[in-house]
């Protein structure tokens, strides 16, 4: 017996076998979920199809196509998943900037790659939210990916951290609206991990390194460390558990100052 025996979860953000939803649909599988994931484009269809078939999912797994940009690929999606009944979880894993407003000086992030950023990485958890709502079950889970530079400067990471803070709003209202129904909403804050998202941050990987040399537990997070955590409040584990960011970063999170002269 699996922790999700007979629960539908919907992944979307594959994009490869680093990626944080990849480490949430791998555990979902584990607990014997039923997955449906969601893909961009060709190339990145290609890339889960290939990693459905390494890991013997491919026939466990169910792909549909999803450009949270547009309207009506939500709405198709929506449709698409209302003929195959209740959907139990959710998982949004999708954020993206344009790389020059990854680097450099905060002041310079133009209107256009600010809004950007913020409709990719913020607002289509609202929309994809949106799109799915009728079909959600009653004790449904919603799950996102943040992290902790929405609160804390990282960094280069500039734009995407106004977005990972409005995500992490967005996740407060979203479970004040729809607790009443039943539904939980709640966010992962996940440590550094090298996602292709994150590879787009100049620094990534001397983050990785200082959380192995600082964090509490002293070790860089792994993904199976997150698809673990999304288990739990994907699961009836985490029934009253709602609005909540939950830190799954070695402990780095509790840190007051971060040393400079790290190698």
């Amino acid at each position: 017996m699996g922790l999700l025996d007979g629960r539908r979860c919907l992944v979307a953000g594959v994009a490869n076998k680093r990626s944080l939803a990849w480490g949430c649909t791998s555990a979902f599988l584990r607990e014997g979920a039923e997955v449906i994931l969601t893909y961009q484009n060709d190339h990145f269809k290609n890339t889960i199809e290939r990693l459905l078939d390494e890991n013997g999912y491919r026939q466990q797994v169910a792909l549909y196509h999803l450009d949270v940009s547009d309207e009506q690929s939500l709405t198709d999606l929506g449709q698409a998943i209302g003929r195959h009944g209740k959907l139990d979880v959710l998982v949004h894993s999708i954020a993206h900037a344009r790389t020059e407003d990854l680097e450099g000086s905060f002041l310079q992030v133009s209107r256009e790659g600010f809004g950007f950023a913020l409709d990719i990485s913020a607002y289509s958890l609202v929309s994809l939210t949106r799109a799915l709502r009728d079909h959600l079950s009653a004790d449904a889970s919603v799950i996102t990916m943040t992290y902790h530079a929405g609160e804390r400067v990282v960094p280069n990471y500039n734009v995407m951290a106004v977005a990972k803070q409005a995500l992490e709003t967005i996740v407060r209202y979203l479970a004040a609206e729809l607790g009443p129904a039943g539904v939980r909403v709640n966010a992962v804050s996940a440590g550094a991990v090298k996602t292709l998202a994150a590879s787009g941050v100049k620094g990534i990987s001397h983050s990785i390194k200082t959380y192995e040399a600082i964090a509490p537990l002293r070790r860089a997070v792994t993904i199976e460390e997150i698809g673990d955590a999304a288990v739990f409040l994907a699961s009836p584990l985490s029934r009253a558990v709602t609005g909540t960011i939950m830190f799954v970063d070695e402990g780095f999170h509790v840190l007051g100052s971060v040393p400079t002269n790290l190698p």
